[in-house]
C-alpha cells in the first residue's frame, strides 16, 4: 500500500499542477481583463473557433504538460529536497509562461497580455511550491508519529555509511527506521564496527542478506561499499532485492556518480546493453540550438553597422584581408575554420615561433598580453572582444555555439593532458566560464577546470547566465589582451 499511495501522490501532483495553472490563468483573466465578470468562461466555451485557434489552445495545454514532465521530476523520493523541487518548478513555469506569451502573440489572443503572463508566472509558481510545502508538512507530522515508516538496512561498515545513517536518523521527518548494518564477508574495514554497534545493530555479513529479506521487514537496502571493488557483490544484492520488490540505493564514490547517472539500458535483437555517455537531453539540446540560431541571427542583424565600421577600420589601417580564418578543433575533434576580424599583421603566424619565449600562459595555450604582432586597431578590437564577432557566422552554421569551451588549435590539442581532452566532447563556443572569470588572468589549469565544470553542470539556464554575465565583462574588457 505504501507504493500505491506513492503512485497516487505522484499522479496527484501531476494532475494538480496542470489544473492549478489553468485555474490561475482563468482567475487572472476574469479579475483583470473581464473586471470580475466570469461570464467570459461560458462565452469562451461556447465560441466556435477556427481550426488554427483550436490547435493553438490544444498546443498550449500539451506544451505545458510536456514541459512539466521534462523539467519536473515527479517521484516520491524522500531524499529530494524542497529547494530542488522549487528550482524545478520555477524553471518549468518560466518556460511555460514564455510558451503562453509566444502563442498569444502569434495568434493575437487578446486575453494573453504581458501583465497576465507575469502574474500567471508568479502566482502559479507560488501555488505549486506552496502545495509541496503543505504536503511535506503533513508527511513530516505523520512520520514523526511513527506512521508511514520505511525500514532501512545498510550494507557497509565504512565512514560514509556511518555518516549517512547518522544524518538519516537525525531527520525524523524522512520516516526511516534503521534496522541495522551488514558488513563485508571478509570483515574488511571492521574498525568502524565499534562506532556502529554503539548505536545500531550489526546483523552479520552480507551473506546473510537473503535470510534477512526472507524473515525480516525490510523496505529499502542502502549499499555503501565502494563499487569499484564490490561490483559483483552489488549485482547480487540488487538481484536479491529485485526478486522481493525491495528498493535498493547504491551510494557510489563521488567520481562515479556522473558516470552512473548517464547509463541507459538498450535492446539489440533481444540482447540488453547498458550504454554510457549517450546524451539524453533532447529538449535542452534542441533549446540550445534554437537559442544559437536565433541569437546569432539577431545579433548579426543588430550589430551589422558595427561590423561594417569594424571591417572598414581593419581594411584601411593595415594591409591584408578584413577577416582572419584559422583552422580550429571542434566537437569530437571535427575541424572547422574559425572566423575573426584580423587584429594582427599578415605574417603573424610566421612570427609566432620567434615570440614563443614571451608566452605568458602556462600549458599548451599561447597568449601575450602586449603582443607585438597586434595592429593599433587590432588592440582596440581585442580589448573590446569585437574581433570575435564574426564567429556568430560559425554559430549560425552549427560549427560553434554561443556558449561553450573556446575552440583550440590542433597544436594545442596535441599537448593536452588526458583529462583536458574532455573539453572537446561538446560544441565549442564564443563565451564560457573562462571568459567571465578572468580570461588571460587565469592559469591554463584553472581554464581547463572551468571548462570541465561547465560540461558537468551544463544546462540552458547556465548558458543564459553566462551570456548575461558576458555583457559587463566585454564592456569593461576584464581579462582581455
Amino acid at each position: 500500500m505504501i507504493r500505491l499511495r506513492h503512485k497516487f501522490l505522484i499522479q496527484g501532483f501531476r494532475i494538480f499542477d496542470q489544473l492549478a495553472m489553468v485555474g490561475v490563468f482563468v482567475l487572472l483573466v476574469g479579475w483583470i481583463e473581464a473586471r470580475g465578470n466570469f461570464g467570459f468562461i461560458r462565452k469562451v466555451l461556447e465560441k466556435s473557433y477556427e481550426g488554427y485557434e483550436g490547435l493553438a489552445m490544444v498546443g498550449v495545454l500539451l506544451g505545458w504538460f510536456f514541459i512539466f514532465n521534462k523539467l519536473v521530476h515527479y517521484h516520491a523520493n524522500r531524499f529530494t529536497t524542497l529547494k530542488s523541487q522549487a528550482i524545478e518548478i520555477a524553471k518549468a513555469m518560466t518556460v511555460t509562461s514564455l510558451l503562453l506569451l509566444l502563442v498569444g502573440a502569434m495568434f493575437y489572443i487578446q486575453m494573453v497580455t504581458p501583465l497576465i503572463v507575469s502574474l500567471f508566472l508568479l502566482s502559479s509558481t507560488a501555488l505549486l511550491i506552496g502545495s509541496r510545502v503543505v504536503v511535506r508538512a503533513l508527511l513530516r507530522t505523520l512520520r514523526r508519529s511513527g506512521r508511514n515508516a520505511r525500514h532501512l538496512l545498510i550494507i557497509g561498515e565504512t565512514a560514509k555509511a556511518f555518516d549517512l545513517a547518522d544524518r538519516i536518523e537525525s531527520r525524523r521527518e524522512l520516516g526511516y527506521e534503521i534496522e541495522g548494518f551488514l558488513f563485508e564477508d571478509d570483515g574488511g574495514g571492521a574498525g568502524h564496527l565499534g562506532r556502529i554497534e554503539a548505536r545500531w545493530k550489526v546483523l552479520g555479513p552480507v551473506a546473510g542478506l537473503r535470510h534477512l529479506l526472507k524473515k525480516g521487514v525490510i523496505d529499502e537496502v542502502m549499499f555503501c561499499l565502494p563499487l569499484r571493488d564490490n561490483f559483483p557483490l552489488a549485482c547480487d544484492v540488487v538481484g536479491l532485492c529485485n526478486d522481493l520488490g525491495v528498493v535498493v540505493r547504491l551510494v557510489p564514490e563521488l567520481g562515479n556518480v556522473q558516470m552512473l547517472s548517464q547509463a541507459q539500458v538498450e535492446d539489440f535483437e533481444g540482447d540488453q546493453m547498458v550504454t554510457f555517455f549517450r546524451e539524453n537531453l533532447l529538449f535542452q539540446l534542441f533549446a540550445k540550438r534554437l537559442m544559437d540560431l536565433f541569437g546569432s541571427a539577431v545579433l548579426l542583424v543588430l550589430l551589422s553597422p558595427l561590423l561594417l565600421v569594424t571591417a572598414a577600420a581593419v581594411k584601411f589601417t593595415s594591409p591584408g584581408p578584413v577577416f582572419f580564418g584559422q583552422e580550429r578543433i571542434g566537437m569530437n575533434k571535427r575541424r572547422f575554420r574559425l572566423l575573426k576580424f584580423r587584429s594582427m599583421v599578415v605574417d603573424a603566424e610566421e612570427r609566432k615561433k620567434a615570440l614563443a619565449h614571451l608566452n605568458e600562459m602556462n600549458g599548451p595555450a599561447f597568449k601575450i598580453r602586449k603582443d607585438p604582432r597586434t595592429t593599433p586597431v587590432g588592440a582596440i578590437l581585442r580589448k573590446l572582444s569585437i574581433d570575435e564577432l564574426p564567429q556568430l557566422i560559425n554559430v549560425l552554421k552549427g560549427e560553434m555555439s554561443l556558449v561553450g569551451p573556446r575552440p583550440p588549435l590542433l597544436s594545442e590539442v596535441d599537448l593536452y593532458d588526458w583529462r583536458d581532452r574532455r573539453r572537446l566532447s561538446i560544441k565549442p563556443g564564443i563565451t564560457c566560464l573562462w571568459q567571465i572569470s578572468g580570461r588571460n588572468e587565469l592559469t591554463f589549469e584553472e581554464w581547463m577546470i572551468l571548462d570541465c565544470k561547465y560540461i558537468d553542470n551544463w544546462s540552458v539556464w547556465l548558458d543564459l547566465k553566462i551570456l548575461l554575465m558576458t555583457i559587463p565583462v566585454v564592456i569593461f574588457g576584464k581579462g582581455a589582451s
